[in-house]
């Protein structure tokens, strides 16, 4: 792997596999109480370790906020290092998230990157970018119509399944979404693969997770010729390993499958804790 090739990588690694989240499948009641949910997750790239991120959720009946901080070094950074933050929040209307504002930002050895979106009820209204960047006119074009009812990034990695299943039911692994994350604007369309047991190397409280399989469609914002964009297009080996957070009808990735040209890239889960928000503020007092 060359060392210039490795910044596009994780870029793409990045927004990719935050992007391939769940689809929604029957929804369970409306969240009773807020809940708050950490999540660790370690990344990496064939047999390389890159490094983790920390995903901290607040999840009630009318409203959420996401936040997640990554670092990530190759050699202790000698090699490589990145670092990015990512924050969504939105409203809540019957058990369905609907986003108001996403903020990313992200700097590696050579640049620095921040990108807000703001929304509208699931409708695009502003993007933003900071260093700007002129518009790609070799992208696929995208119309206003054609960003409504889309997803930012976090909001439909943690937040597009809420049911009522058990541990490891493929029933969750069905369903479209529409993603756009600032520039693309695309569709993943889960269908169910198998039920993996995953023992003692899973978090305490989660034994099961069903796999599911991804397909990738581009819509708009990407170039045709993009070698990535047709590299993901004909994949099959695309998965999330979907578990359900203990107490809670909230499914997450336990694990995140993106083939690559230099092995498989990999999230998973390393650590969950969930409770009642009410609960944790009054053990911190």
């Amino acid at each position: 792997m060359r060392i210039d090739s490795i910044g596009v990588w994780m870029r793409q690694l990045g927004i990719a596999l935050v992007c391939l989240a769940m689809p929604s499948p029957v929804l369970g009641e409306a969240i009773p109480q807020e809940q708050e949910i950490h999540a660790t997750y370690k990344v990496g790239v064939a047999s390389i370790d890159l490094g983790t991120f920390k995903m901290t959720a607040t999840v009630g009946p009318e409203a959420y906020a996401l936040k997640a901080k990554g670092e990530f070094s190759i050699l202790g950074g000698l090699l490589y290092r990145a670092k990015g933050e990512t924050r969504s929040n939105g409203t809540r209307v019957n058990a369905t998230s609907k986003p108001q504002r996403f903020d990313f930002s992200y700097s590696d050895n050579k640049k620095k990157q921040q990108l807000q979106i703001v929304f509208d009820n699931g409708t695009v209204r502003t993007v933003t970018r900071t260093p700007k960047k002129r518009p790609d006119k070799k992208a696929v074009p995208l119309s206003d119509d054609q960003l409504r009812n889309v997803l930012d990034p976090m909001t439909a990695a943690f937040l597009s399944v809420q049911a009522r299943s058990p541990a490891g039911d493929l029933a969750v692994c069905d369903g479209t979404l529409r993603v756009f994350d600032g520039k693309r604007l695309f569709e993943l369309t889960f269908s169910p693969k198998r039920t993996e047991q995953l023992g003692a190397r899973a978090p305490e409280g989660v034994s099961a997770a069903a796999v599911c399989t991804i397909r990738y469609r581009p819509i708009g914002g990407h170039r045709r010729e993009s070698p990535t964009v047709a590299f993901l297009q004909k994949s099959k080996d695309i998965e999330a390993w979907l578990v359900a957070v203990p107490g809670t009808e909230i499914f997450i990735p336990y694990k995140v499958v993106l083939p690559t040209a230099w092995g498989n890239g990999t999230v998973t889960l390393t650590k969950l804790k969930a409770a009642p928000a009410a609960a944790r503020r009054a053990g911190v007092r």
